[in-house]
């Protein structure tokens, strides 16, 4: 194995560790030569990882000591938090914390896009809702997810600021899958169909306040499905 490859897979390891609380979190990390050994490498590659670890907040380096595992709420980098989002332990936390954070960028987005939104655009978020009404006659989940997100993209670009498409796009294989997870159950796609053609009609009129209103609602509607239909421990 190649030794960037070597690296990336033991800091890979110990974030799975740390995820699991086999190494947990605010704890001070096992001396360095006994993870060396319990990981099957040299200390150098061993230094290397947690090095890429400590570059993303998750481990902090002290002096004259071995080194803590950070709280998950210190962490810097998006790529250990969405493997913590996406393990077992972490999923269901992470599904309500993405549906606060869409809340706070996509409502803000649909307000700015109300007045700068083209005709384009318009089209563009047409053939979406009908791409998911579609797909949803024809029970073809992926294509309704697919066309669902491009529609959310096309209200992103609208807004005139790309940072807030920058700021969603590392999530976009996590966005997918909880998406899809939904998106299965048919009540959902009929909210979800219902929600989006109310959005459309509020970019359509121009309304600031409509638009951002419309989006709310959607919001609402999307974590209120994600209790009923997946968290929610079925009888």
């Amino acid at each position: 194995m190649a030794r960037a490859s070597l690296v990336q897979s033991v800091s890979d390891r110990l974030l799975d560790d740390i995820i699991s609380g086999e190494l947990p979190q605010g704890a001070p990390l096992p001396r360095e030569i006994d993870l060396a050994e319990r990981l099957g490498v040299n200390r150098l590659t061993l230094r290397e990882a947690l090095k890429t670890l400590q570059a993303q907040g998750v481990v902090q380096p002290v002096p004259g000591t071995r080194g803590r595992v950070l709280p998950m709420e210190d962490w810097t980098g998006i790529e250990p938090l969405l493997r913590a989002a996406t393990s077992t332990e972490g999923k269901a936390q992470a599904s309500v914390q993405l549906v606060q954070l869409r809340r706070m960028i996509e409502t803000g987005a649909c307000e700015l896009a109300a007045p700068l939104r083209t005709d384009d655009d318009l089209e563009r978020l047409e053939a979406c809702l009908e791409e998911m009404r579609a797909a949803s006659a024809d029970d073809d989940v992926h294509t309704f997810v697919t066309a669902d997100i491009a529609f959310h993209d096309v209200v992103l670009r609208a807004s005139g600021n790309p940072f807030l498409r920058v700021l969603l796009e590392p999530l976009g294989r996590f966005l997918y899958e909880r998406r899809y997870e939904t998106s299965a159950v048919p009540q959902v796609q009929v909210n979800a169909i219902r929600e989006h053609a109310a959005i459309l009609e509020a970019l359509r009129s121009g309304e600031a306040a409509a638009s951002r209103a419309a989006m709310e609602s959607h919001m609402q509607q999307t974590a209120d499905d994600l209790q009923q239909y997946v968290l929610r421990p079925r009888a």
